[in-house]
């Protein structure tokens, strides 16, 4: 229950906060234009706090904490008073119309810029984008990335940790091939090209580096002890940096995650370990530790050396912040122009779009890691709703792009009831588009 508390609520913020700055968008520069508003709300239904200013818009905070919405002067639905024409949206210049209706999508990418340069300036703790196990006859091991090698450069786009890797790989969903520039444990510097005609993506099973057929490096563990923790059950029982664990209450012989594991699922047991000390064997008993139900021991293994810099804090200074969160959101403007490009086309299935239930279970993960990852998410979620708003579909900050677009060009409004049925074209287009995302929801949770 808390969990879904949890989830539920970072939900709500997520949507709340990017969906009011996309409206406050069309409310600022309806100002700006000379246009009356007359609500600006965060939220929907009934209000449970409202005032109305002294220029007449009423500001209130509904009930339905999904966004928000502004509510102009508008002659097709108001009765206008004399004098009103000047400060309603629809005697306004068309210019002026379009500014209005692109500041919603506008504003968000803004709020992606503004988001990811806080985050850049706070710094996110990060690994560098070392490639683990390969697995055979994978498309990286076609290609002849090897264990160790460091990810330098996709397609000509640096890559300095994991996420910028992931990010590039999206981008090549549906590509024919990518070339890598790659450096080995010596610095040496190579170039691979890998063939994606071969690379079989489902994010519901897999990650875009999984499915290439390697891992994140994650550095060896050796059985052989590194370090004997003082007054640790290992200690009291005599073991010694250097000793070998063979195996564990006659189960020989075992690998250190074996032997992890064995440890952590018997807290509080006596436990028989057989070690190897100066060439010989010998039993030790040792009785574990209880660490919130888990088994502890008390020792760290000798492990295989760790690739300098390897984990870092990808951090800037608020100067040096502002090209990078640039270049970041355009990154993601442009992935999400070309996922949605690749979904006309057929190279990404519509199975990978998510809906809200992906959107708040996103949200309450990246919350649960920290203050930085749920930034970074809200930059993704506002980019995206950006991109979607810019659709040319009725109902949507695009559909009314493109009636003013015609208008311009015929020198006369679209007639109105082609207007009403574009609107309710519109509204089938996004309830099937609803449907098939929350269908897509449902079944990702589904076993």
């Amino acid at each position: 229950m808390e969990q879904i508390l949890w989830i539920l609520g970072a939900f709500f913020v997520a949507i709340g906060v990017v969906v009011t700055f996309h409206e406050f968008g069309h409310f600022w520069v309806a100002r700006r234009c000379g246009v009356q508003v007359l609500t600006f709300s965060v939220g929907f239904g009934k209000p449970l706090w409202s005032r109305v200013a002294k220029d007449g818009t009423r500001y209130q905070i509904a009930m339905v904490p999904l966004g928000g919405y502004v509510r102009m002067l508008d002659g097709r639905v108001d009765t206008l008073q004399p004098g009103d024409e000047q400060r309603s949206f629809d005697h306004k210049p068309i210019s002026q119309r379009i500014a209005i209706v692109l500041a919603g999508p506008v504003f968000n990418f803004i709020f992606a810029f503004l988001v990811l340069w806080l985050v850049y300036i706070l710094g996110t703790p990060s690994l560098r984008p070392v490639v683990g196990d390969v697995a055979a006859d994978s498309v990286a091991a076609q290609a002849g990335l090897q264990r160790g090698d460091m990810i330098m450069q996709i397609d000509n786009r640096r890559t300095p940790e994991w996420q910028a890797v992931n990010l590039a790989l999206v981008e090549r969903i549906g590509g024919r091939e990518s070339t890598w520039l790659v450096a080995d444990l010596e610095g040496q510097q190579r170039e691979v090209t890998l063939d994606l005609t071969q690379w079989q993506f489902d994010p519901d099973r897999d990650s875009t580096i999984g499915a290439l057929g390697m891992q994140i490096y994650q550095p060896r563990a050796y059985n052989t002890l590194a370090q004997v923790l003082p007054d640790s059950p290992a200690e009291r029982a005599g073991l010694l940096a250097g000793d070998k664990i063979i195996g564990i209450d006659g189960t020989i012989p075992m690998q250190w995650e074996q032997i992890r594991s064995f440890i952590a699922a018997r807290p509080n047991q006596n436990l028989a370990v057989t070690i190897e000390r100066g060439g010989e064997q010998q039993d030790v008993w040792v009785h574990t530790d209880n660490q919130n139900g888990t088994g502890i021991l008390g020792v760290a293994p000798e492990t295989d050396p760790v690739p300098a810099d390897y984990y870092f804090n990808l951090q800037y200074g608020p100067l040096q912040a502002i090209p990078q969160s640039l270049d970041r959101t355009w990154q993601l403007m442009t992935l999400s122009v070309n996922m949605i490009r690749k979904l006309i086309t057929g190279d990404v299935s519509v199975k990978n779009l998510s809906g809200p239930v992906g959107i708040a279970v996103g949200a309450g993960d990246h919350a649960s890691y920290g203050l930085v990852y749920f930034l970074s998410f809200l930059a993704l979620i506002s980019v995206s709703l950006g991109i979607f708003n810019l659709l040319p579909i009725p109902m949507l900050d695009g559909g009314h792009l493109v009636y003013y677009i015609i208008e311009w060009v015929r020198g006369k409004p679209v007639p109105e009831h082609v207007q009403e049925i574009g609107f309710r074209v519109g509204m089938i287009v996004l309830f099937a588009l609803t449907a098939l995302v929350l269908f897509n929801d449902i079944t990702r949770l589904t076993p």
